[in-house]
């Protein structure tokens, strides 16, 4: 029996891995059950004179979390030791031939470091040039990274109908969802400390906090509504947390583990998601409406595209566009806890949607990439 080896796998993200459990985690997870995993963040900047790659390999996956802290903190001459570093990394543990995976358009010129890459895979989670602070040059590197790569995935419906314009071969694999995971929350269990000492009925959210949070509608829905207590879980991140409201009834608990979110889901009454609706938001796949969803909790949501459809027009999410709107939703909910139907339908949406089934699929299209590229070598 001939044992298929999988070539290295190398992951650049914007995003920390210890940072919130989301796309990147998942699918690096499990790509890291039949292959090496380096997953590079971005840099670091420390004090010492010295540039080097802090190294970190995760007990339960064995990926490998690389971290550059560089002495310096110019551009140009910052990227250059970047790809020193990861050249002589490369050497060190024998790495050739490994998959590159984006998430970041702004690490091509890192990765271009390595030397004789494999299969180069862009998956486009995010529009990460409408976000607060990006570079200029984004847009750019984008167009470039899409050219090379032989693989571009998306997150999200509105996020391929955008790159499809630049690329025709590009596949949609919107957000995902752990169903073991959060169907836990179905089973009630106990109430988290932090949590059991706030009221019902319970409006909950988790997720970062940041400038595609929605405040003057969060504060809006908390005003009409000081009867309903709203719990965000979450880490804030790019906005002045003085700037969140402060109400009697907006229970902010801060960041808590993948681990423990069923826990806390399970003592809600209903989720939602108050994103705004601006350049931040245009493109976003919320990996939330799922989760949400697989925890057995109705849910309500602006109306971004990407909740609108497939979830709103499936009658699986209220769409709210004005605070009333969104009471009249959440009253609905509260006086009626759904059908078998409903839920039975909703799972077996869900079942499409699990990361496994996502991830079987990428893996699939990988392999044919790659046999296609042995056939042009």
């Amino acid at each position: 029996m001939q044992t298929t080896i999988y070539n290295d796998l190398f992951c650049f993200s914007h995003l920390r891995w210890d940072f919130v459990f989301q796309r990147p985690q998942h699918l690096m997870e499990r790509f890291a059950q039949n292959r090496r995993v380096f997953y590079v963040e971005e840099p670091i900047t420390h004090e010492s004179e010295t540039s080097t790659l802090r190294i970190n390999i995760c007990s339960k996956t064995k990926l490998t979390v690389v971290t550059p802290l560089l002495s310096i903190t110019d551009g140009d001459r910052a990227i250059v030791v970047q790809r020193s570093l990861l050249k002589s990394f490369c050497e060190q543990q024998g790495i050739k031939s490994p998959t590159l995976w984006f998430y970041t358009p702004m690490a091509l010129p890192i990765a271009e470091s390595i030397p004789t890459p494999g299969l180069m895979i862009y998956d486009c989670m995010d529009e990460l040039s409408m976000f607060f602070g990006a570079s200029g040059e984004l847009p750019a590197m984008e167009r470039k990274l899409i050219d090379r790569c032989d693989l571009v995935f998306t997150g999200g419906r509105t996020l391929y109908e955008s790159k499809r314009t630049l690329r025709s071969d590009v596949f949609c694999f919107p957000s995902g969802v752990d169903l073991q995971h959060f169907s836990q929350a179905r089973l009630k269990g106990f109430d988290p400390l932090d949590q059991a000492v706030i009221l019902h009925p319970r409006f909950g959210f988790a997720g970062v906090i940041d400038e595609r949070m929605d405040l003057e509608f969060l504060s809006g829905i908390a005003s009409s509504r000081p009867d309903w207590q709203f719990v965000m879980i979450g880490p804030v991140a790019k906005i002045d947390p003085g700037t969140l409201p402060r109400l009697a009834n907006i229970h902010w608990l801060g960041k808590r583990e993948y681990g423990d979110l069923p826990a806390y889901f399970a003592q809600w009454d209903v989720a939602f998601m108050p994103f705004a609706l601006n350049d931040s938001t245009r493109f976003i796949s919320p990996t939330k409406t799922p989760e949400f969803l697989a925890a057995g909790l109705p849910v309500i949501s602006t109306p971004l595209n990407d909740v609108v459809r497939p979830y709103g027009e499936l009658g699986m999410a209220g769409i709210s566009r004005t605070v009333a709107e969104f009471i009249e939703i959440g009253e609905s909910y509260l006086s009626f806890s759904g059908s078998l139907m409903q839920t039975k339908k909703i799972d077996e949406f869900l079942e499409t949607q699990s990361w496994d089934a996502i991830w079987e699929r990428m893996s699939d299209l990988i392999d044919q990439a790659s046999s296609k590229e042995a056939l042009v070598a």
